[in-house]
């Protein structure tokens, strides 16, 4: 299985949890940090089982 890199914020209400390297948005969230990641894991199986590997950028982005 790809490694797929996970971005965490701790905002003043909560934590806001993106990967990096997908076709389109997905996000997590929760109260705590482990809520956060648990939520985009799940959002992020989700996006791959609906919409297919294909999703999965093979390039790393140019910044």
């Amino acid at each position: 299985m790809r490694q797929i890199k996970i971005i965490v914020e701790k905002h003043s209400d909560g934590y806001v949890a993106y990967p990096i390297g997908l076709k389109g948005v997905v996000v997590g969230e929760g109260d705590t940090y482990e809520e956060a990641m648990a939520d985009v894991k799940s959002a992020i199986q989700f996006h791959i089982e609906t919409f297919g590997p294909e999703i999965i950028e093979t390039e790393e982005p140019v910044c």
